[in-house]
């Protein structure tokens, strides 16, 4: 939930809505245009959309030399009032100068809370899902501060990496994760971590988001969990039911989150928005995809859910539920279906059935 100031912005009298897309690599090109598909569906329940088309990823490092041009960066600051990112094709080996874009546009834009929605649609609208949770990731810190340092000892290359976790990155994180579950009915929220064993830097993290309920008493409403890390993935998939709110440092909250969209049939359904207290940019979960790039197949709803997500961030509630319960009506009629979800059905295909039901 983002700060007050920013949804009275959001939803104050305004003419229009300039919305950043920044498609990136992959099958990124496909579904952010089917993202603003539903937006444009929604017609006079939001402002007039005004799209601006930005360039970031890998390919446009291989083609300029830059990942994440100072243009694109500048007019997310200075002209739009929210953004949707697609994919990128980061590397798994190291390329001299080249650094992912949208690790580095959730530090510029100061985007430290990733929220990820694990959601299941039942055959029947009257039932409750059987998954219903939301992933709370830091954004900013962890290993993805990204100082990694390759030297020669005795016994040959010995590769090591810093990582950082910080009292203010975790207690902001910590109170966007105790916003979101106070919200909530069950009001629940289990804190991730391994501090067993990383007494120092996942002891910090714990320590800061369970000091939160002392300096702010509506959180007392909250009840409050910790799990393990390697605990928590194994009694994800034995009953996902416990969860309700999971508050996690990057990496555990990146790798939970993969393993949840299991449970909800693909990560082509899971949605995000990574949310700072003065922008929001939605993101599929998903990543570019090249095997399937270019057949037409890549399934939209993750980046349809996340134009959902950061509408209801910027307060327009009932838009967003319109996109989300267009989504459910057609995955819960199961005739146009992805592969991923084991149908035949092509992007547009979906695309267009859900932005009819909006």
């Amino acid at each position: 939930m983002l700060r007050t100031s920013m949804r009275t912005m959001a939803t104050a009298a305004r003419k229009s809505l300039t919305i950043g897309l920044i498609p990136a690599d992959g099958i990124g090109k496909e579904v952010i245009p089917a993202a603003r598909t539903a937006i444009e569906a929604l017609g006079s329940d939001i402002p007039t959309p005004k799209f601006v088309d930005l360039i970031a990823g890998f390919e446009t490092f291989t083609r300029t030399g830059v990942a994440l041009p100072e243009e694109t960066v500048e007019v997310l600051k200075n002209d739009c009032d929210c953004a949707l990112f697609g994919s990128v094709s980061s590397p798994s080996k190291k390329v001299v100068g080249y650094s992912s874009p949208i690790v580095a546009l959730r530090k510029i834009l100061d985007l430290y809370a990733n929220i990820r929605p694990v959601v299941s649609v039942s055959p029947n609208p009257n039932e409750p899902s059987k998954v219903d949770m939301i992933v709370v990731r830091e954004n900013t810190e962890c290993l993805y501060v990204k100082q990694e340092q390759l030297t020669v000892g005795e016994h040959g290359k010995e590769a090591r990496a810093t990582r950082l976790i910080t009292e203010r990155a975790s207690t902001r994180i910590g109170k966007m994760a105790f916003e979101l579950a106070l919200a909530r009915p069950r009001k629940h929220l289990t804190v991730i971590h391994k501090s067993n064993v990383l007494s120092v830097t996942d002891g910090l993290f714990r320590e800061s988001i369970r000091a939160i309920p002392l300096q702010d008493t509506r959180f007392e409403a909250v009840t409050v969990a910790e799990q393990l890390v390697d605990s928590a993935v194994y009694r994800l998939f034995r009953e996902p039911q416990i969860y309700d709110v999971m508050v996690a440092p990057n990496l555990y909250g990146d790798i939970l989150s993969d393993a949840a969209a299991a449970l909800v049939g693909s990560l082509g359904v899971v949605p995000s928005v990574n949310a700072g207290d003065e922008f929001v940019m939605g993101e599929p979960v998903h990543g570019s995809a090249p095997d399937i790039f270019g057949q037409g197949i890549a399934n939209p709803v993750a980046s349809i859910r996340s134009a959902a997500l950061m509408l209801r961030h910027l307060g327009y509630i009932e838009a967003a539920k319109r996109i989300d319960n267009a989504v459910d009506s057609v995955l819960r009629e199961g005739q146009l279906l992805t592969p991923d979800l084991g149908g035949t059905a092509k992007t547009r295909e979906v695309t267009e059935a859900i932005a009819k039901r909006i």
